[in-house]
């Protein structure tokens, strides 16, 4: 798991005042991420950007990063994402799920898995799922693995980036972890917790995705792909209606300063 660091920490390793490496975050002159409001800096790449005494460092170019003013749903055409999705699904034998960073699934689940099918039939199993992908957004892993989700499979994640903001992910699961099925107790604890029938939960337990660990892998290596994808387009989008606002300001500013014939 790759640890951040605070602008404190980076202050005193740098010794440079704080606004400077606000600074530089914000014009891309150093690896920066922005958690909420907070920014905050991988630690390998900054070690990496710090390089060492004996070997030169190349300076991160500056990237012309826009302030993301947009929900990552208002960035993402509906019928794009779906798709994406669904191809993704479909190629790895996965569920895919696109959410924003509450957790809130901005894209049809693609290609579930018959268990998540039978326990998503009512809101309060999507209200739930819902809060178990925010506790996923939650925790700051910059590289996707395997973590049990709240049914007991294998899940994994990619943030979705617009500029240095986190505004969503590409989520993928459904996959049986080794230890499948769940006992009868497993069972009737995934019921309750989802407000489904055990006997419901008992009957489609085994409608679950296999994967070894070469397939596993391969899951992992394509997750991080379809996140960059999806970020450049809601980053593109982000500096289009960034650009269509300043000429609209400008426009604006033009017809206010006319004279009336």
């Amino acid at each position: 798991m790759t640890s951040l660091l605070t602008a404190k920490e980076l202050q005193a390793l740098l010794q440079v005042d704080r606004s400077t490496i606000y600074r530089m975050a914000e014009s891309g002159r150093i690896p920066a991420i922005k958690v909420g409001r907070q920014w905050r800096f991988p630690s390998e790449q900054i070690t990496s950007w710090l390089g060492t005494p004996d070997t030169p460092r190349d300076d991160v170019k500056a990237v012309e990063s826009p302030i993301p003013n947009g929900t990552l749903q208002s960035l993402l055409p509906a019928e794009y994402v779906d798709s994406m999705a669904e191809l993704l699904g479909q190629l790895l034998g996965v569920m895919v799920v696109v959410t924003d960073m509450d957790g809130r699934p901005i894209s049809k689940a693609a290609n579930p898995c018959g268990l998540f099918e039978a326990i998503n039939e009512n809101d309060d199993a999507v209200a739930r799922c819902v809060v178990s992908w925010k506790q996923l957004a939650d925790q700051i892993d910059l590289e996707p693995r395997f973590a049990p989700s709240h049914m007991g499979l294998l899940c994994a994640r990619s943030y979705l980036r617009v500029g240095a903001e986190l505004k969503g992910m590409v989520l993928v699961g459904g996959i049986a972890p080794d230890s499948w099925p769940p006992s009868a107790t497993e069972i009737d604890a995934i019921a309750e917790a989802f407000g489904a029938p055990p006997q419901l939960v008992k009957n489609r337990v085994h409608e679950v995705f296999q994967l070894d660990e070469e397939g596993r892998q391969r899951v992992l290596s394509f997750l991080p792909r379809m996140a960059q994808m999806l970020s450049q387009i809601a980053t593109e989008r982000t500096n289009h209606l960034a650009r269509l606002d300043a000429i609209a300001t400008l426009v604006g500013a033009d017809s206010n300063g006319k004279e009336p014939q």
